[in-house]
């Protein structure tokens, strides 16, 4: 039996809508936003209004009738720590997506706005594999303060669907094999893949692992105290120095990899700097993942729109390829990951879940 999913995918800089027919794409669009477009938000949900319309519009264009939809699957978001899966969009989800309970992020639009398009229609709203899918030892998660602990907030839907796509293509499942899994975009995240469950991961929105496009990654805390208590700055702006107007952002005022990497191939000396330095902390943040598996790791994995950079990718490999092979998968899985949660909860091979 045929079902229609229309699949809302938010990310920092972009929002990504197609429609499936199970499992095939009938058509995709990634609906590009600037720094512009979004400066003048001070919170993810503010943006909602903006990103419905963007995605309305484009469904208009494409002469596409929202009466067609069976279900739509929103990227997951920021929410309490759960397990792996496909759940449907409730009240209780939609407050904590709203409020920013753990946290603020492009991914938490994601329920949002498939439950407002899916409301009206009658039809289930679904997200699946949200990035605070929660598979860390606890071993990971304690820090030198026990008021802290690490949180696992990282590109699960991505890192879990490449590493299947590569366990499939070896012949292997994927909880038999060890593997490493750098999603590497506007956030970058350095998952430890062991035998179907991600037990290490760096916070890839609030300061761990390597510095990324919009992200400052890890900091000199003593540096950061300093900063904090200056009198400079508020906690707001000391939040998007982090996430948002940090990495790329920080050094050139943009977060467009593709134009740094144009301008360091032209021969401007300090975007090559930080391009490559962006590079080494990648190979570093491997290098720690690695000693998680005490070594025996089947292959690397890069993926996320970066992977595209080959003088990036190349960077990386000759710091890492003695750990293991690497492989890439550039882009992102997730639009089909999205639509097969969807499609495996309507078709009943899986139980919907239920947010708490």
């Amino acid at each position: 039996m045929k079902h229609c999913i229309l699949i809302i995918n938010p990310g920092s800089t972009s929002t990504k809508i197609g429609v499936y027919v199970n499992e095939k794409p009938i058509f995709e669009e990634t609906l590009r936003h600037s720094s512009v477009d979004l400066e003048r938000y001070t919170n993810i949900y503010e943006q909602f209004q903006f990103r419905k319309d963007v995605i309305l519009h484009t469904l208009k264009e494409k002469a596409f009738n929202l009466s067609e939809v069976d279900a739509i699957v929103g990227r997951g978001g920021l929410l309490k720590p759960i397990e792996s899966g496909t759940y449907i969009v409730n009240e209780a989800m939609l407050l904590d997506l709203k409020t920013g309970v753990m946290g603020q992020h492009a991914s938490n639009l994601g329920g949002i706005l498939a439950y407002e398009l899916a409301k009206p229609l009658k039809i289930p709203a679904l997200i699946v594999d949200p990035v605070v899918v929660d598979e860390m030892e606890e071993i990971a998660k304690i820090c030198g303060l026990p008021e802290i602990r690490r949180k696992s907030i990282f590109h699960a839907l991505n890192q879990k669907a490449v590493a299947k796509k590569y366990a499939f293509e070896v012949g292997k499942e994927y909880n038999e094999i060890n593997l490493i899994v750098a999603h590497l975009g506007g956030g970058i995240s350095v998952g430890v893949h062991k035998n179907g469950k991600v037990i290490d991961v760096n916070n890839a929105l609030d300061g761990e692992g390597p510095f990324s496009p919009e992200r400052s990654g890890g900091l000199p805390m003593r540096d950061v105290i300093d900063m904090c208590f200056s009198g400079n700055y508020t906690l707001h702006s000391m939040n998007k120095k982090i996430n948002g107007q940090g990495g790329y952002v920080a050094h050139f005022k943009t977060n467009n990899a593709r134009q740094i990497n144009i301008a360091a191939a032209e021969g401007d000396q300090h975007a090559k700097l930080i391009q490559d330095a962006m590079a080494y902390q990648v190979a570093k943040e491997i290098g720690k993942c690695a000693t998680v598996l005490s070594g025996q790791v089947e292959a690397i994995v890069l993926t996320g729109g970066i992977a595209y950079n080959d003088s990036i990718v190349k960077e990386i490999k000759k710091r890492v390829e003695f750990i293991a092979n690497v492989v890439i998968y550039p882009g992102e899985d997730e639009m089909l990951a999205l639509a097969q949660g969807g499609l495996r909860v309507i078709q009943g091979e899986e139980s919907v879940k239920v947010y708490q």
